[in-house]
């Protein structure tokens, strides 16, 4: 994406917004969600995770490309490269046939999902609550000349009432239901959706067993990265596993596909240092994002780029540092992926 579509995207995606205030409210809803635990009331995470796609998804396609998840990489590969290789890997997985009818828990821009309509030939159903992620997703979508193959569906994971029981042969959600308030339902209700027998692929963000909750240090980095990513809790993998099986779900398999035997590089490094080619790498490398962030404020004077741009960008320059914070520690990872079956 050139700085041209890219303040093109911005004017649509802000238009008539007082984008300081939404990033202010943003980044004191951990406190609001405080708040509500304690008794409060009037909080709604939804709604934060829909603000934070609202603010973000523009520049996060600009440093990140069309499929925004992280992927297991491989010293010979682009990130670009290791994304394609995941995603093929989940349709390996889910044993998918162009009979099928698959359903895209939390699509985002539909990356993932036009490979998959792309390659397995199947019917796909996103669902995403984000219209501004929709709209661009579905401009992708018929550019790509997929849209037979692709519907979409305005609702959240956590009720998706407007879709019958027992509807998809396959799902899977990718950097998804880590949003979700209450994992159990969010699980849950996608088992409602499956028909039985079917099988199911998600993508985690957990905190790994080296996590310790008694450590200052550790609760830090765990409170940065809930807050940048919008995410109200982090479960670990032995939770995640619980939460499907107590919706129903049979868990065929679990990993954290970040640890592998063969020479690998950490999910982490395109953030770090470089990894790929140098174009898109300078974009997520820490000096390029702080170029980026004052390049921005320079937008803003010249009306390139939309009052409030910086701040979203200099939020997001905050998130960075917290996933490579949380990585380095070996605390985080947003790698634990399962397969999972609805029984007969």
């Amino acid at each position: 994406m050139e700085i041209g579509k890219l303040s093109k995207d911005l004017k649509d995606a802000y238009r008539r917004e007082n984008v300081n205030r939404r990033v202010h409210d943003f980044e004191s809803w951990l406190d609001r969600a405080t708040a509500e635990s304690n008794g409060a009331t009037g909080y709604d995470h939804t709604e934060t995770v829909n603000t934070y796609y609202d603010l973000c998804s523009d520049f996060m396609v600009w440093g990140w490309g069309e499929s925004l998840h992280f992927a297991p990489l491989s010293p010979e590969e682009s990130l670009e490269e290791s994304k394609v290789r995941h995603q093929r890997l989940m349709i390996d997985k889910l044993e998918l046939q162009r009979v099928m009818a698959v359903i895209d828990v939390g699509c985002g821009i539909g990356g993932p999902m036009r490979r998959v309509a792309r390659e397995a030939g199947v019917r796909v159903v996103g669902i995403n609550i984000n219209k501004t992620q929709l709209e661009r997703a579905r401009r992708l979508t018929a550019e790509a000349g997929l849209d037979h193959l692709i519907d979409y569906e305005v609702c959240s994971f956590m009720d998706m009432s407007t879709i019958e029981d027992e509807a998809f042969d396959r799902g899977y959600a990718i950097e998804s239901t880590c949003h979700a308030p209450d994992k159990q339902r969010a699980f849950a209700e996608i088992f409602r959706v499956l028909k039985p027998g079917a099988l199911f692929w998600g993508q985690e963000m957990c905190l790994t067993d080296e996590f310790d909750s008694s450590n200052a240090r550790h609760r830090t980095i765990k409170r940065e990265l809930m807050r940048g990513i919008a995410l109200k809790e982090i479960a670990t993998f032995g939770e995640v596993n619980l939460a499907l099986e107590a919706a129903g779900f049979q868990v065929i398999e679990g990993t954290d596909r970040d640890v592998r035997e063969e020479p690998s590089t950490p999910w982490y490094q395109p953030m770090e240092s470089r990894h790929g080619t140098l174009g898109n790498a300078l974009r997520r490398l820490p000096r390029g994002r702080k170029a980026f962030l004052a390049g921005s404020k320079l937008a803003e004077v010249v009306r390139l780029f939309p009052k409030g741009s910086a701040e979203v960008v200099r939020l997001l320059e905050r998130t960075a540092d917290a996933y490579v914070t949380g990585g380095k520690a070996g605390l985080f990872t947003p790698l634990y992926c399962f397969l999972a079956r609805k029984p007969l």
